[in-house]
């Protein structure tokens, strides 16, 4: 087996559904798996399908594991990736559109690239604008210009576009510090030596964690441009909206993620970003 995809549910079925659709249609050339975990969704994702996909439940192209409480991301990607039987894993959220040549484009990259362990493709808008996904490691202070007014002064602009390395050009293939885990193609082997995702990250973070830790090994995470994808992102919280949403729960658990992801790595300062510096060893907590 080449690929598992690995899409994960909660209280997404709809999405799943029309994921798994499109999937099916792009008819790949090789030999692959598409794996739905479901984190406990209560949604009827299980009867969805047996519904609309039982002749792939049948034959084993399809591979649905419910997990008994919700374990979030990094966890419920785990899970999946431990009955996964191809080489490498493909993490896909469900409100995600692969366009065609796109898994295609990015396997091709990991089979001729042998030292790169990820590899992820560029986001587009539904309304077909760029949607950023690639970025820096972040500083301890970028929180603070991402999520309030302070990104709109002069200094707190040019911290964000350097996170969002708004000025390294969007062509070609290019090797990044982390990308957003909505789409990212993995070795197997890779994610298997490095123990997978960091499930002290329930939700947020632990695609940067994940990616940071690529880097300490020495598996390089690299940027496709030509494999293009539609992702229906919604933030869960807007610029200025800080202190106004701090009561959420997404926003609750976004701010734990980043305490512990800075405190995980609070030992280690990486140098200025110059396209696949090793990362040395963190201080684990």
């Amino acid at each position: 087996m080449l690929l598992s995809i690995i899409i994960l549910n909660y209280k997404t079925a709809n999405l799943a559904k029309h994921c798994l659709k499109n999937i099916l249609a792009l008819n790949l050339n090789f030999p692959y798996e598409i794996i739905v975990v479901d984190n406990n969704s209560h949604d009827k994702m299980e009867q969805i399908l047996k519904e609309r996909f039982g002749a792939e439940l049948h034959n084993g192209q399809i591979k649905f594991l419910p997990l008994r409480h919700n374990r979030g991301m990094g966890a419920g990607n785990n899970a999946g990736a431990t009955i996964a039987a191809g080489q490498y894993l493909l993490i896909l959220n469900p409100d995600v559109v692969v366009t065609e040549n796109s898994i295609e484009n990015l396997v091709d990259f990991l089979e001729k690239n042998e030292k790169v362990g990820i590899v992820a493709p560029k986001f587009f808008y539904p309304n077909k604008n760029y949607q950023p996904s690639r970025y820096r490691f972040p500083k301890i202070y970028i929180p603070a210009f991402v999520r309030t007014g302070l990104g709109d002064l002069k200094f707190g602009k040019e911290k964000i576009k350097k996170y969002f390395m708004e000025d390294v050009v969007l062509e070609g293939p290019h090797q990044i510090d982390w990308v957003r885990g909505a789409a990212m193609l993995i070795r197997k082997n890779n994610f298997q030596e490095i123990g997978g995702f960091d499930e002290r990250f329930f939700m947020y973070l632990e695609d940067t964690d994940l990616c940071r830790r690529f880097w300490q090994k020495g598996f390089e995470v690299w940027y496709l441009p030509e494999a293009e994808m539609i992702h229906y992102y919604a933030r869960t919280s807007q610029k200025n909206k800080w202190f106004l949403d701090i009561f959420t729960e997404n926003t609750f658990i976004h701010i734990i993620s980043w305490f512990k992801y800075f405190w995980k790595w609070r030992n280690f300062q990486p140098p200025f970003y110059k396209g696949g510096a090793k990362i040395a060893a963190a201080k684990e907590f």
